[in-house]
């Protein structure tokens, strides 16, 4: 049974007022990582003037002046007023995820989520009404084609990419340490896109040859932006839905199957099983709602996404299982990370 609202919430509705203003606040934070905010004041050598910012970054000092002052009330940038004149700085949060040059940095994320995400949930009653993604209302592009969408042009591409790669780099080490997987000597990641993920793999597991297997297109991408000097995985250019799956000890799923309906799914997994060596697996990355219904709030927010802009949904783990089991795998392992994804062990 839901709890009741308290009194004062009933007296005076804070946490819905608090919800209802919640765009602002994130839209707040999209536009300073695309005006270059953070950067600026990680790479500043003193606090700075409203004045000083809007001339270094050439918007007008009353607007920087208002974003700084929403940036400082929601405490991702720092304000002393000296003599009357405010100045700012950046804090440690700031320069770990904001500033661009960050090795933790959400910045790709945020532009991923200003540009494509959110002009998508404009469309959202519309998604809601019609039960299907929003691509075509809002890009123009067919609905079915989920990544025509997303990988629309070159730059789009690569926002994308860099949402993925945002993600893993925050997210990656608590899936790949989720299970103990040293005894998988060869891992493919597919759609492993930038290779972020499967780097995490490799660091924690240096005796496993581990590959990301994607499409022609985001391999080559991956290799012209996104390698590493000390990079120890492999890439193979392939389409794992439509062409061969390459034998292998442990295959990686990492955000596919919340993209796709489930028929699409199960006869995937079903051919990643026949592909598998015995003894093998596969590892799945996903964030997992719960049984109840009542959450993650942030899983459920997923979810919704998946409406707007695939054909998929988030799942609770027994939906993982029944699936995992359909298409020949047992003992099914989950793990909650306590993060943003969550780690799903399966063997052959």
């Amino acid at each position: 049974m839901a709890e009741h609202l308290s009194q004062s919430e009933l007296d005076y509705p804070f946490k819905l007022l608090e919800y209802l203003n919640g765009f602002r606040i994130s839209k707040a934070i999209f536009s300073a990582c695309e005006l270059g905010v953070f950067d600026l004041l990680l790479q500043s050598q003193k606090p700075l003037s409203a004045a000083e910012v809007a001339q270094k970054l050439s918007t007008s000092e009353d607007g920087i002046e208002r974003l700084l002052d929403v940036l400082v009330a929601i405490e991702i940038v720092d304000v002393e007023v000296v003599q009357r004149t405010a100045y700012y700085s950046s804090t440690d949060v700031a320069n770990q995820y904001l500033a661009k040059t960050s090795p933790k940095s959400l910045h790709d994320l945020i532009i991923y989520y200003s540009q494509t995400i959110y002009p998508l949930w404009n469309n959202l009653v519309d998604a809601v009404r019609d039960g299907k993604n929003q691509n075509e209302k809002t890009f123009g592009l067919p609905s079915e084609e989920i990544f025509s969408a997303i990988y629309r042009s070159e730059e789009e591409m690569l926002k994308f990419m860099g949402l993925m790669n945002s993600t893993w780099v925050i997210d990656g080490h608590d899936i790949v340490t989720a299970f103990d997987l040293s005894s998988f000597k060869s891992i493919i990641d597919l759609g492993g896109c930038s290779g972020a993920l499967a780097r995490e793999l490799a660091k924690e597991y240096p005796s496993s040859a581990v590959t990301v297997l994607d499409l022609p297109a985001v391999v080559q991408t991956a290799q012209r932006h996104f390698t590493q000097q000390d990079d120890t995985i492999c890439f193979q250019e392939g389409d794992f839905f439509e062409g061969e799956i390459p034998p292998a000890d442990l295959y990686i799923l990492a955000r596919i199957i919340h993209d796709w309906k489930e028929e699409k799914n199960l006869t995937l997994l079903r051919k990643i099983h026949t592909a598998c060596h015995p003894g093998g697996g596969v590892l799945i990355a996903e964030a997992l709602l719960f049984e109840n219904r009542r959450g993650p709030t942030t899983v459920q927010m997923f979810s919704l996404n998946m409406l707007v802009q695939t054909e998929g949904k988030e799942h609770p783990p027994s939906h993982y299982t029944r699936l995992l089991t359909d298409a020949g795998f047992r003992d099914v392992q989950v793990c909650r990370t306590g993060k943003s994804y969550d780690a799903i062990l399966a063997l052959k």
